[in-house]
């Protein structure tokens, strides 16, 4: 029996199934399905998967390609394209391919399962007190003095926090050591270190 992942690689031919780049191309599993299969599986590059998870600001320039790719006859790549194009429907081309676009009633109901269509394209990155984006492994520095509730550290001005980790679904937490105790912080209070 051939894999899911076999068929799907076949059918990308080693490309972004949205873009087309064959660069850093992955499996992206289009939600909510519980079972894989080649109608729910897509492959994505690494930037279209930032665009589809929200992980970097939108880029309109590059999401031009769904004016081709919400023509595929895959239910996963027209689901991806609708709802990409839902956050963008504020520019004329998306919002006229978005009028253009028929989905099924099945497929619509599996593109609205998600709810990501009624939100825009803001992505929820977590960043510093300056506007600098924050990835995990990044370094900071604390901006005012903190006192950390339950704990006998004080996070004082200046203060290095190395190799960080961002606090899922909280753009405004971070987590890091601080004399050995890990500790969350809130963004507000930190500048990325080597901007």
């Amino acid at each position: 029996m051939v894999k899911v992942e076999e068929l799907v690689i076949s059918r990308s031919q080693n490309k972004c199934e949205l873009c087309g780049s064959p660069q850093g191309i992955s499996m992206y599993d289009v939600p909510p399905k519980s079972v894989r299969s080649q109608n729910n599986c897509i492959m994505v590059c690494g930037k279209c998967h930032a665009q589809i998870e929200k992980r970097e600001e939108p880029d309109s320039k590059h999401l031009q390609f769904l004016t081709a790719s919400m023509w595929s006859e895959v239910p996963g790549i027209q689901i991806v394209s609708w709802r990409l194009l839902n956050r963008l429907r504020h520019e004329a081309w998306a919002f006229d391919s978005l009028d253009m676009l028929y989905l099924d009633d099945q497929t619509l109901e599996w593109a609205k399962a998600t709810g990501d269509h009624l939100g825009d394209a803001t992505a929820d990155l977590h960043k510093d007190a300056f506007g600098n984006v924050l990835t995990t492994g990044d370094t900071v520095l604390i901006t005012q003095s903190l006192n950390v509730k339950g704990a006998s550290v004080n996070a004082k001005v200046g203060t290095q926090v190395k190799n960080i980790r961002l606090v899922p679904d909280n753009p405004g937490q971070i987590e890091g050591k601080i004399e050995g105790q890990l500790i969350v912080i809130l963004t507000k209070y930190v500048r990325k270190q080597n901007v």
